[in-house]
């Protein structure tokens, strides 16, 4: 298969899928995802995404109709489906199926969403440009929901505005951007913002946290402001997608590109990691 859809046990090609329209995700975006990638049919850190995944949906009173080993072995089978063993894999559930109706039904079964598609992660060394934004979104970001407008309108004020990422902030404090997590690297130490409502704790994140602990790089789970970075010696920008690159520019103004031997210490180890883990 060129890519593959499932929901509730059923698959084929995305474009053959249909969703029931009472699914709660069509009418109030009630649910949660997660995401990463495959290479040689071997999804990486899936046991910390799967993990994840379960949290998000505890915090949302979301029950999913299957073990954590269960849902594992379904997404491991479905990745050797299709014709390309690199893949970006998507999984979502929503609440359930019913009527329109604010109010939900407690201990309800919730709906699996998956989705496949051959991708692969972006070049993390490649130097990115930024822009900052006022972080307005409501205070559940801890969850991975579906609720994604603010993301979706920062990303594409980013891309209008030739940028590959928007950095968003909450008065001078910044929290993370719009579809991934923000560390500056200053004298040789790692800040990154504190793991709280403000921020999704990205896997991407914990594994950089992890490679600076592996090399005797400080870090300091605490909220730095908007001035901190544009004076550090390096931004980095997280996720399962970009896995770890620097900007080179914010807000039109040069950052960074004080530290390179450790950013790329640091970026070598993370693509070591990925590439370790999917290896047959």
């Amino acid at each position: 298969m060129k890519n593959l859809g499932y929901y509730n046990g059923k698959y084929d090609e995305l474009e053959k899928m249909t969703v029931p329209m009472l699914d709660r995700a069509c009418y109030f975006g009630d649910g949660v995802y997660d995401a990463t990638y495959c290479r040689n049919y071997v999804i990486y850190a899936l046991d910390e995404h799967i993990d994840r995944f379960y949290a998000s949906a505890a915090l949302l009173d979301i029950h999913i109709p299957h073990t954590k080993e269960e849902l594992k072995g379904i997404l491991c089978e479905l990745v050797k489906k299709l014709d390309d063993g690199s893949q970006f894999v998507y999984i979502q559930a929503s609440r359930g199926t019913g009527l329109r109706n604010h109010a939900y039904e407690e201990g309800g079964k919730a709906n699996i969403w998956i989705m496949l598609k051959p991708q692969a992660p972006k070049d993390t060394y490649r130097r990115a440009k930024l822009i900052t934004l006022e972080d307005r979104r409501f205070l559940y970001c801890n969850i991975k929901t579906l609720n994604l407008i603010p993301s979706v309108l920062y990303t594409e004020a980013a891309v209008k505005a030739g940028c590959d990422e928007a950095v968003l902030h909450r008065g001078d404090r910044v929290t993370e951007c719009a579809h991934s997590n923000v560390s500056i690297l200053k004298d040789g130490v790692l800040k990154t913002a504190p793991a709280d409502e403000y921020i999704l704790a990205g896997v991407a994140r914990a594994h950089l946290i992890e490679m600076c602990r592996r090399f005797g790089v400080p870090v300091e789970e605490v909220p730095f402001t908007i001035s901190e970075m544009m004076g550090a010696d390096e931004v980095i920008v997280t996720s399962s997608s970009l896995v770890c690159f620097a900007a080179e520019e914010i807000d039109g103004k040069p950052v960074g590109g004080r530290a390179p031997a450790l950013l790329r210490q640091l970026q070598d180890a993370l693509v070591k990691d990925f590439l370790e883990k999917t290896s047959l």
